[in-house]
């Protein structure tokens, strides 16, 4: 066999684009540009606590594998959330950070993140990882939204794999959002409805934008929501005016803005990304409250362009009950955990497997009032 050489890079730029992107499967948060986005905007860097450490995996002199990896010296952006392990950490008197994370920053969406078209090289991938991290002083290796498939490779080389769950929209073959509706109980039916009907009432139009119909105003006016939402939620957004800036400029054609718009000015917004079999919302903002113009600007919206174009599912973000009766199903999310310190690793360990069980039940739980027929 070959030797493999890793390396670590400090900037996704180190790396040719076609290189990165050959070895990914299409989700528009792993490419080379949506990462370059966040590095040329300032938007993770120096003084963010999220330091690009990207790992390349070589053989014959060719990258076989590769992953996008932080330096953390918090854990805001996540969305896997171990504050309490980092407090425990702190307790038993070792250094919780830095650690390493193989994510995508601010952003909780599924899809690979060890990328390969060799899934053999995973494994060697992941435990690169944890010598890099003995190496560098970080307390472990963390892996977050990755798909079942590296959460059971990593399983079986010592990482800790972790359910979380967010709730999906799952296209069964609906030819239009009636053919949904279709599916729901008549009570159901009528409340989604009227809600759209309330909703679209709201005195102005909705427009869906993408590609060249994106203008630089389009996204002042989209800077202002989501200003907006993140002072709410967060106290101070993630993501610099210039992320916007750059994302026009390289992925505007991987974007799905669906904006309200009344008496010709934008009122309120959702931004979506387009993958090759999903459409992925993310953020959402308003400069006037109308009501469910945000249930159907971010989720009635999203399943009507998926059904439009054929995409299996919807995926809206972290966390949301409030998306169960707009026909979003819990579906299980993953990740791996490993830390270097034996007794801590142990304990996680024990944890874990308790949390999976009550994951795995209230997932059970929460299907029962999903708004579809019952048998």
């Amino acid at each position: 066999m070959s030797a493999l050489t890793l390396s670590n890079h400090s900037s996704i730029t180190a790396i040719p684009a076609d290189t990165w992107d050959g070895l990914g499967d299409g989700n528009p948060f792993t490419t080379h540009r949506f990462l370059r986005a966040l590095e040329d905007s300032g938007s993770v860097g120096r003084g963010t606590g999220w330091q690009p450490l990207h790992v390349t995996l070589e053989e014959d002199g060719q990258v076989v594998a590769a992953a996008p990896l932080y330096a953390k010296s918090h854990s805001q952006g996540e969305y896997i959330f171990d504050h309490a392990w980092a407090e425990a950490y702190t307790r038993a008197g070792g250094s919780y950070y830095p650690k390493l994370q193989a994510a995508v920053p601010f952003t909780p969406v599924t899809g690979a993140r060890l990328l390969t078209r060799a899934p053999a090289m995973r494994q060697s991938l992941l435990a690169g990882m944890t010598r890099l991290a003995e190496r560098g002083g970080a307390s472990g290796v963390h892996v977050t939204f990755c798909t079942e498939a590296e959460a059971q490779a990593g399983g079986e080389i010592g990482f800790l794999p972790r359910v979380t769950q967010q709730f999906h929209w799952l296209n069964r073959g609906y030819g239009s959002y009636d053919d949904f509706l279709s599916a729901l109980s008549s009570r159901k039916r009528k409340e989604l409805r009227k809600e759209r009907a309330r909703a679209q009432a709201f005195g102005g139009t909705i427009r869906h934008l993408t590609g060249d119909d994106l203008k630089p105003h389009h996204w002042d006016a989209f800077w202002a929501f989501y200003q907006d939402t993140g002072s709410r939620k967060w106290g101070r957004p993630y993501l610099t005016r210039a992320f916007f800036d750059c994302l026009h400029q390289t992925m505007r054609d991987d974007i799905l803005l669906v904006l309200a718009e009344r008496d010709g000015q934008p009122v309120a917004g959702a931004l979506n990304f387009l993958g090759p079999d999903a459409i992925y919302g993310r953020y959402w903002g308003c400069v006037e409250d109308h009501p469910f113009l945000h249930f159907e600007l971010c989720y009635h919206q999203a399943i009507d362009m998926a059904i439009a174009r054929g995409l299996s599912r919807v995926e809206a973000g972290a966390q949301g009950e409030h998306k169960l009766a707009r026909g979003y199903e819990p579906v299980a999310t993953h990740s791996l955990h490993w830390v270097a310190d034996e007794g801590f690793l142990r304990a996680l360990a024990d944890y874990l497997d308790r949390e999976r069980g009550a994951m795995g039940a209230e997932i059970e739980a929460l299907a029962d009032f999903t708004p579809f027929r019952k048998g």
